[in-house]
């Protein structure tokens, strides 16, 4: 069975919305090796209809000797989606019903990562429903007061908990903080 790990920026308040707007002045080598990480070590994407459009809009003009760009252009991208006319990109297939079993039936059908880059709304409805299994978080220090937040009120009635697998902090002083749920779910 597949896990499903997400991967968002983030500022020191919260925001992960438009990251394109604040994160590059961050990023160096070693995140870039990182971000690339999620992407070489999935087997498929799962993205919201925005994030999707925006990686549509660009990933397939990358060619060439682009590993990165070759590797996401190449694999399996399910987007949650009522519009079939988006499915223009390569190896793309829409999810239409997001619920438990359309999510437990795409991570039977995989063995490895389904990753999942931005797509806010998405990843706060996976955690709101106990389906995501790891949640990365690239903090950068940086306070933007305002934006969206991946956590805003209300989330869920109960306390969600998470427990660190692994820290690295970057010399731009950004931290790359990957969460497993806990068994306790």
């Amino acid at each position: 069975m597949g896990i499903i790990r997400a991967q968002l920026f983030s500022s020191l308040d919260g925001v992960v919305e438009a990251p394109e707007k604040w994160h590059f002045p961050f990023l160096d080598d070693d995140m870039k090796g990182s971000v690339s990480d999620l992407f070489t070590g999935a087997d498929a994407l799962l993205l919201g209809r925005s994030t999707f459009q925006i990686f549509a809009a660009s990933w397939p003009k990358l060619t060439g000797d682009q590993f990165l760009a070759r590797r996401i252009n190449s694999m399996k991208k399910y987007v949650v989606s009522s519009s079939p006319d988006l499915l223009e990109w390569e190896n793309s297939s829409i999810l239409d019903t997001v619920d438990h079993s359309s999510i437990e039936n795409l991570k039977a059908g995989h063995s490895g990562v389904i990753a999942i880059a931005g797509s806010i709304t998405l990843v706060r409805w996976l955690i709101q429903h106990d389906l995501l299994d790891e949640l990365e978080l690239i903090q950068h220090p940086i306070v933007l007061g305002g934006g969206r937040q991946l956590f805003t009120p209300p989330i869920r009635p109960d306390p969600i908990t998470f427990a660190l697998i692994s820290s690295t902090q970057f010399s731009t002083g950004v931290l790359d903080l990957v969460y497993g749920r806990t068994a306790g779910r």
